[in-house]
């Protein structure tokens, strides 16, 4: 509400004083000059300060001063323009007031009005200014005191309740008991609908309201809007006001905390913090010179950029990655053998070759004192335990192990990092990885090495060849680092199933150590060591609750996991603790579980292999070959389909070079079957049909030759090759057996089909003799240059023409 100036004693003594000069009725006049009101209609109840325009409304306040009543009419004309007023405008019923303290000042003219009455206005008497008008003062009529005191009441109390909530209703509340008393109505009326906030219509619909009892009606309704507001307003102005002081608090709190920290000397901004951090972490590292140099760079760029600016978080977090490397951080080995060897055998049974390898390899670096210079390749079917080795490798050595997996990279910057230029770059995975165990000399494996991906973003194998090269990798460039990175005390061991994917220039760089398929005492001896009770210790079940027999372990490898690793074993081990857990937890009263070969059914169903039985007769040979899984047996069928026409048939879906062998194979037995003692008439004149066994299963590889050989030859001399014996090896037109890849494998698969009478090309003859004594055990091994001897070993010959024993 406007502030209200007090209107003098004197005039308020003449208006409510019974003196003739003022006369309820006669003091009134009956012609009044109209003034407009924009915001909201003036009571009679009120004493306000009002502001009109001098040069529109001069003329008629002059008029209004000249009267002996000095009296003037103000009506309610909402937003009207003044320029625009018409008599229309104006509302019919207005305030008669009292002008006091005329006042003008830059072009406005200020006067005191104090509210005396309500007024019709009967007629227009001068339609434009200044306005007069014909009025007329209505009275309310007599209406029962009662239900009027008891509105009065209603309305006082709607008063008091405002009161708490602004200051200015209890001084408006003030002023009015000067001049008014509280037992009389329509002044209380005009009073409390005075003081509201409410809009102009509103407030004009109480003024032209005569009836008290109607007026005290709608007042009363705009009484409770108001106290509905400003309650609503208190709680707002409650709640901001709550949260700015806790925030005035919060600030006030930590404004005071920088000037105690000030006075202690112990304050610091962001920027002083970092650059502390940084030159704290170089104390502990060994730099050289262009390391040393462009990290001082970088600080002093930091030391003048704002913390605001993106600049800033750039450089920091290039500082933060360059300052976590282990730049000369490097362990200690342990080159103790002995422990090395408890290590090896503590985490895998069996693969005694691949650990003398290691142990020569470890023995090397004692010698010299540190283990470096070298990258180790480890091949292999799935679950012969690449990974494990590696974890060994690091145990032995007590090293820090980092595994980084490379199956299916595609980006080179993966490997050596990202431009610093780039939104959101970062360095390689081999920085994070020092960066993570926090020693320049780690063991890091590179696994599935064979799987490497190239795409538009580079070729990840062509960035390992720096890493990978002992040559280059002393000064390693990460280009987000931007500065050479020792890497030659990093023991990189790399893991692969085959070798056929790895670039040629990457594998030379690689010492590969192969790990074969396991036999199966080797993983009933792994199954009962190690896999059983890591299941049981992480299932938290006691090894007295649930046992397995040896037996039921045995059947497990023959008939039901047959993989050259354990990875399936596992899994059916796992299938036998939940079932077995299963049983103890629905039935309280049973102690403990027992699985054996008896019940083994019971737990992982009818064995997914049957025994083996290894195919017998005429021009059927069985022959040895390698895959990504392991060794394998494969036979080989050749018959003779009709005589009708010549002709030859390959089936079950070969590759290219198993083809290849195939077309030597027929050609070479075409050309010598007579110095075989064997009728060339199947060649003359038959349709002969060469078949591979499991014809969904794609097979190739240049080791099929002397079995296809074979399988035709004893088609031609219809006498089946000798019981119990395999084979390897290529041939050649003239007759000459090649040498094959993975001898070790092929050995394995023979044993495990129970064959131990074997043929190898002669050429392979070192890689049997190098094979662990427990994979050689039983086995007979025939070792041919030519095909000659192939045939006196599977034919039982003792007698060939001279042609054949001189060309073979």
């Amino acid at each position: 509400m406007p502030e209200q100036e007090a209107i003098s004693p004197e005039v308020i003594s003449v208006e409510q004083s019974g003196s003739s000069l003022i006369l309820p009725h006669q003091a009134l006049p009956d012609k009044l000059h109209l003034l407009p009101v924009n915001n909201r209609p003036f009571f009679p109840a009120q004493i306000h300060p009002l502001m009109i325009s001098a040069e529109r409304w001069q003329e008629t306040l002059d008029r209004v001063m000249r009267t002996p009543h000095q009296m003037v009419g103000l009506c309610y004309v909402g937003d009207q323009n003044p320029d625009t007023l018409r008599p229309e405008n104006f509302s019919a019923i207005g305030c008669i007031v009292r002008v006091h303290k005329v006042n003008e000042q830059e072009g406005q003219i200020q006067f005191i009005a104090q509210g005396i009455k309500r007024f019709r206005i009967r007629g227009w008497l001068s339609r434009k200014a200044p306005y007069l008008v014909e009025v007329e003062y209505p009275d309310p009529k007599e209406e029962d005191q009662d239900e009027l005191k008891a509105y009065g009441l209603a309305v006082i109390q709607a008063i008091k309740e405002l009161l708490p909530h602004n200051p200015l209703y209890s001084e408006e509340l003030k002023q009015y008991l000067n001049h008014f008393s509280p037992n009389e109505p329509s002044p209380l009326c005009d009073f409390a609908a005075a003081i509201t906030t409410s809009k102009g219509n509103e407030l004009q619909e109480v003024l032209d309201t005569i009836p008290l009892v109607r007026r005290m009606e709608k007042v009363l309704v705009l009484l409770r809007k108001e106290l509905e507001m400003v309650r609503l307003q208190s709680s707002i102005r409650e709640e901001v006001n709550s949260k700015i002081q806790d925030r005035q608090r919060e600030f006030f709190l930590k404004e005071q905390l920088k000037v105690i920290q000030r006075e202690l000397g112990l304050e610091k901004d962001d920027r002083s913090n970092d650059l502390e951090m940084f030159r704290a972490r170089l104390e502990k590292l060994t730099l050289s010179e262009p390391v040393s140099q462009r990290i001082e760079s970088e600080l002093q760029k930091l030391s003048v950029l704002e913390t605001g600016s993106p600049e800033y978080g750039v450089t920091r977090n290039y500082l933060d990655w360059i300052t976590s490397v282990p730049w000369g951080v490097h362990g200690k080995d342990k080159l103790d053998l002995k422990r090395a060897r408890k290590v090896l055998d503590k985490h895998h049974d069996g693969l005694a070759d691949v650990k003398e390898r290691i142990l020569e390899f470890l023995a090397l670096g004692a010698w010299k004192g540190e283990v470096s210079g070298s990258i180790v390749l480890l091949v292999g079917p799935p679950g012969v335990g690449k990974t494990s080795i590696g974890k060994a490798i690091a145990e032995s050595l007590d090293r820090p192990f980092y595994r980084l997996s490379l199956g299916g990279m595609r980006d080179e910057a993966e490997i050596k990092g990202h431009r610093r230029t780039y939104i959101g770059a970062m360095p390689g995975k081999l920085v994070q990885a020092l960066k993570e165990v926090g020693k320049a000399n780690p063991v890091i494996m590179l696994d599935e090495i064979d799987k490497l991906g190239a795409s538009y973003q580079g070729d990840p194998a062509s960035a390992l060849l720096e890493v990978l090269d002992p040559e280059q990798n002393s000064e390693f460039l990460d280009h987000y680092l931007d500065v050479r990175l020792d890497l030659s005390k990093v023991l990189f061991i790399c893991t692969a199933n085959q070798l056929d994917s790895i670039p040629g220039p990457l594998l030379d760089r690689m010492e590969v150590i192969r790990l074969a398929g396991y036999l199966a005492e080797e993983k009933v001896a792994i199954a009962k060591r190690h896999l059983w009770p890591k299941l049981l210790e992480r299932a938290s079940v006691d090894k007295k609750k649930v046992s397995i027999k040896d037996g039921a372990l045995r059947e497990l490898v023959q008939h039901y996991a047959r993989e050259a690793g354990v990875r399936q074993l596992e899994k059916l081990l796992q299938k036998i603790l939940r079932k077995a857990v299963r049983k103890l937890v629905e039935d309280p009263a049973l102690k403990d579980v027992s699985i054996s070969s008896k019940n083994l059914v019971d737990y992982v169903g009818t064995p997914y292999f049957r025994p083996e039985e290894v195919m017998y007769g005429t021009g059927i040979v069985t022959g040895l070959a390698w895959t990504a899984m392991g060794g394998a047996t494969l036979p080989v069928e050749a018959n003779q389909i009709h005589q009708i026409n010549r002709g030859f048939k390959l089936t079950g879906k070969l590759g290219d070079v198993m083809k290849e062998s195939a077309e030597i194979a027929y050609s070479y037995v075409s050309s010598h079957i007579s110095d075989y003692a064997g009728s060339p008439e199947p060649f003359e004149k038959g349709f002969i049909h060469l078949h591979v066994p499991e014809g969904a299963t794609p097979k190739d590889g240049p080791s099929a030759g002397v079995t296809m050989a074979t399988a035709l030859i004893s088609l031609a001399l219809n006498q089946p090759p000798k019981k119990g014996i395999a084979m390897t090896g290529e041939l050649t037109l003239t007759g000459k057996v090649l040498p094959v890849g993975g001898i070790r494998e092929k050995v394995i698969a023979a044993k495990r089909s129970g064959i131990f009478e074997l043929i190898l090309p002669d050429a392979n003859q070192r890689d049997f003799n190098e094979l662990p004594d427990h994979v050689k055990e039983g086995i007979t091994a025939h070792f041919a240059k030519y095909y000659s001897d192939v045939f006196k070993v599977a034919f039982e010959a003792t007698a060939l023409s001279g042609k054949v024993s001189r060309k073979g």
